[in-house]
C-alpha cells in the first residue's frame, strides 16, 4: 500500500469520526425544531432553552461538582501512589502497580457491574458517595500514569541536594519534588475531570435515583424524544472537554517557560 493510499485512508477515517460532531455543532444553531443541513439562519434559541431547563442545570451542577471532586481526590491519591511506586522498593511493587492501572484495561460495563454487585453483596446502597468512589476508581490510573512518567524523567539529584541541606522527606517533597512535577499533576487532574465529566457507562450503574449527570441526562432525553436542546448541550460538552485540555496544555507551557 502506497503512502498516498494511507494518507487518503487516514483522512477518510477522520472525516467519518468528526463530521457527525460538526453536524451536531451546526444543528445546535438552527432555530428550527427539526432542522437539517445546510442551515440558512443562525440562532441561539436552544441555548436559551438550556438555560431555562432546570433538569439540565441540575445535571450540569452535579457533573461539575462530581468531576472536580473526583479530579482532586484522584490527583492526591495518584501523586502518593506514584511516589511510592517510583521512589521505594518493596515486595509486590509491580503487582500493586498493575492493580492500580488495571481499570484502564477493564471495560467500563464490566467494572460498573462488578462494583455494583460487590456493594450489593456488602449491603451498600447506591449513593452519591458510591458514584464519587467509582469515578475516582476510573480516573486514578490516568493520573498515576502521567505523574509516573514525569517522575521517571526527574533526576534524583535535586531531592538528594535538599536532603543533604537538612530537609526531611516531607519538606523535600513539598519544596522540591512537588513543584517539579506540578505540570504533570495538573495534566492528570485535567484528564481526570474530563473523563469523569464525560462518563456515562459506569455512571448508569452507580448513580442513585434522582441523581443525573450531563451524559445520563442526554441519554434520558434521547429515550423520550429527540430534542434540539441535545445538540446545544452536546456542543457545550464538546467545547468543555476539548477546550479544557488545550487551555491546560497552554498554561503548562507558559508555566514551564516562566520557570525556565
Amino acid at each position: 500500500m502506497s503512502w498516498r493510499m494511507i494518507r487518503w485512508t487516514t483522512m477518510a477515517v477522520y472525516l467519518f469520526m468528526f463530521l457527525p460532531i460538526g453536524a451536531v455543532i451546526l444543528l445546535s444553531f438552527s432555530p428550527e425544531q427539526f432542522g437539517g443541513l445546510p442551515t440558512h439562519t443562525f440562532s441561539l434559541r436552544w441555548y436559551d432553552a438550556l438555560r431555562d431547563n432546570q433538569a439540565i442545570r441540575a445535571a450540569a451542577h452535579t457533573s461539575l461538582v462530581l468531576g472536580a471532586q473526583a479530579a482532586i481526590i484522584a490527583s492526591v491519591l495518584g501523586v502518593l501512589a506514584s511516589m511510592a511506586m517510583m521512589r521505594f522498593n518493596f515486595r509486590g511493587k509491580q503487582f500493586i502497580n498493575a492493580i492500580l492501572v488495571m481499570p484502564i484495561l477493564i471495560p467500563e460495563v464490566v467494572l460498573g457491574v462488578a462494583l455494583l454487585l460487590f456493594l450489593r453483596w456488602a449491603s451498600v446502597q447506591r449513593s452519591y458517595a458510591l458514584l464519587l468512589m467509582g469515578h475516582v476508581l476510573i480516573t486514578l490510573p490516568f493520573v498515576i500514569l502521567v505523574v509516573q512518567a514525569r517522575l521517571a524523567g526527574l533526576r534524583h539529584d535535586y531531592e538528594e541536594a535538599a536532603r543533604s541541606l537538612g530537609a526531611n522527606a516531607i519538606q523535600t517533597f513539598f519544596t522540591v519534588t512537588l513543584p517539579l512535577i506540578m505540570p504533570a499533576v495538573l495534566a492528570g487532574m485535567v484528564f481526570a475531570f474530563t473523563i469523569s465529566f464525560d462518563d456515562i457507562t459506569a455512571t448508569l450503574f452507580w448513580k442513585s435515583a434522582g441523581v443525573e449527570t450531563v451524559p445520563t441526562q442526554i441519554f434520558a432525553m434521547l429515550r423520550n424524544s429527540i430534542s434540539p436542546q441535545i445538540n446545544a448541550l452536546g456542543t457545550l460538552m464538546i467545547v468543555l472537554t476539548v477546550g479544557l485540555p488545550i487551555c491546560a496544555g497552554l498554561l503548562a507551557r507558559c508555566f514551564k517557560r516562566g520557570r525556565a
